[in-house]
């Protein structure tokens, strides 16, 4: 569901949520869930408005009492703003890339799917959901794995039923099979 779809209107007009994934812009797409889309929606806006006029109105302060040289609330002040500013360009971006919608259910490993799979000879299988790490603050009941992370990364593309080889970050070559990947459903 898009923010136009909720109602919201899209403040960000150049945002892409729910906007569907193709094959050309899979590499650049982030999948979220709704729920992790609108709290990063909702931090860049209280980022944008609120924290960044209290920042503003500190530095202000602060320069009023004189000599900032040796203004330590100044400097504490200015080293917040820095920060302030790298994670509103950093949600800026995130939120450009995004898309909300379901993956498709054709079996094949993607962001937004719950991924099972299990090492060969091993009886025991793993899920995790493939999708940006900032999901993992809004979702506490499963692990998740970004498509960049060495596992994520080693099954994308993969199908249910495939045995791929993956090199772990500690060197071992294992191999793994894909039991199931099913679009998530929150």
């Amino acid at each position: 569901m898009t923010t136009e779809q909720m109602g919201y209107g899209s403040p960000y007009p150049h945002l892409t949520a729910g906007a569907p994934m193709t094959q050309s812009s899979e590499q650049t797409t982030v999948w979220l869930t709704q729920k992790t889309f609108d709290r990063l929606n909702g931090e860049l806006e209280e980022l944008r408005g609120p924290k960044r006029a209290e920042v503003i109105a500190r530095i202000s302060a602060a320069r009023d009492e004189g000599d900032l040289k040796e203004n330590g609330g100044y400097h504490a002040a200015k080293d917040e703003q820095g920060k302030m500013e790298a994670r509103i360009r950093q949600l800026e971006e995130m939120l450009r890339h995004v898309t909300t919608e379901p993956a498709v259910d054709d079996g094949m490993v993607s962001p937004g799917k719950l991924v099972t799979y299990r090492y060969a000879g091993d009886d025991d299988a793993d899920t995790f959901l493939l999708g940006a790490r900032e999901i993992d603050d809004d979702e506490t009941d499963i692990e998740v794995f970004s498509p960049q992370s060495p596992l994520g990364a080693a099954l994308v593309g993969a199908a249910t039923g495939e045995t791929i080889d993956f090199e772990a970050p500690n060197g071992k070559k294992l191999k793994i099979e894909i039991v199931a990947a099913k679009p998530y459903t929150g």
